[in-house]
């Protein structure tokens, strides 16, 4: 059974900066894509990042494009997310997310497979 665990979340000004982490393991997901998902209180979970695992391939959500980085280590099958240039309206619980297989709309959540258990990211203003 794969296990994604988020770490990296916490409070921070709005210009500042936080760096997420996900650890997979149970499972090697070479063949996979993995992303970014957030939640506000309220509202729909919504994309915010993908990378295709064997490429390196990125894609961003218009709204973090520029201040959002998402990489991979592939050695230790961790996931990361750098946040700069927060903004109040970044505030959401942050979740990462695998699938074993191409897929063709990285920023759908049903296409998914595995999720981790969030992580809370609170951007004062």
């Amino acid at each position: 059974q794969a296990q994604l665990v988020e770490s990296g979340g916490g409070l921070v000004q709005a210009g500042g900066s936080l760096r997420l982490s996900c650890a997979a393991s149970g499972r090697t997901f070479s063949t996979a894509t993995m992303g970014w998902f957030r939640q506000a209180p309220g509202k729909e979970r919504e994309f915010v990042a993908a990378i295709r695992w064997m490429s390196g391939t990125t894609y961003y959500a218009g709204s973090v494009k520029g201040r959002f980085t998402i990489s991979r280590d592939n050695a230790k099958n961790t996931l990361y997310l750098q946040m700069n240039s927060l903004k109040p309206e970044d505030t959401a619980v942050y979740y990462c997310a695998a699938v074993t297989q191409t897929i063709p709309l990285v920023s759908t959540p049903d296409q998914y497979d595995y999720w981790g258990q969030g992580t809370q990211v609170t951007v004062s203003s």
